[in-house]
């Protein structure tokens, strides 16, 4: 993992973390929505959410960390809220499965995302990923990913609109993830130690 830098209000970040030794995140479906309920809790509040895929044993995020004044409540350090979301879902994990210690490595990753064509195939690649690990043979069927709510109608915290404008609409969104993001394309943006 890379050494951690503070996360800069305003700045568009690529988040990862994975499971301590390689050990899976989730083990049965109901890990997922919770994740994504303690997510929405603790992550929301101080980040807009671009795109998101969960796997078995890691997860990425393309986010915004908010400027203060977007902040509805009390400004919080951001880092502190994903490290608040970590420990409350390991604690949920450790008590039902009778495990104990660490599940997330530490720290946690994060690129900061500087140009509109890294955004672009950054969602891309984050959709892909299931794929790309062989989870499943085409990532459009993995149920864990924001892929689904970028298609949908149905109310979304994920900021679908903005992710539609940087691919200039539904049908070039689509067609750009009918081609897997080439290692050129995404190298800038994850760190070879976890791709």
């Amino acid at each position: 993992m890379t050494s951690p830098t503070a996360l800069e209000y305003g700045q568009y970040y690529h988040i990862y973390n994975r499971g301590n030794n390689g050990e899976n995140l989730f083990f049965e479906e109901r890990n997922y929505p919770y994740f994504l309920k303690l997510y929405a809790h603790h992550i929301l509040p101080i980040a807009d959410t671009y795109a998101y895929c969960l796997l078995c044993n890691h997860f990425h995020a393309l986010v915004r960390i908010k400027n203060q004044e977007e902040q509805a409540v009390q400004p919080k350090v951001p880092s502190q809220q994903f490290g608040n979301l970590f420990n409350a879902y390991a604690k949920a994990i450790n008590k039902a499965y009778d495990r104990t210690g660490s599940l997330f490595e530490n720290p946690f990753g994060r690129v900061p995302i500087t140009s509109e064509s890294h955004l672009v195939h950054l969602v891309t690649y984050i959709h892909q990923n299931p794929q790309k690990h062989g989870f499943v043979t085409d990532f459009r069927t993995w149920p864990h990913s924001s892929y689904h709510a970028v298609l949908s109608h149905q109310p979304t915290h994920l900021e679908r609109d903005e992710v539609l404008a940087w691919f200039q609409g539904l049908t070039a969104f689509e067609e750009a993830h009918r081609h897997m993001v080439s290692d050129a394309q995404i190298a800038p943006l994850v760190p070879e130690d976890f791709d």
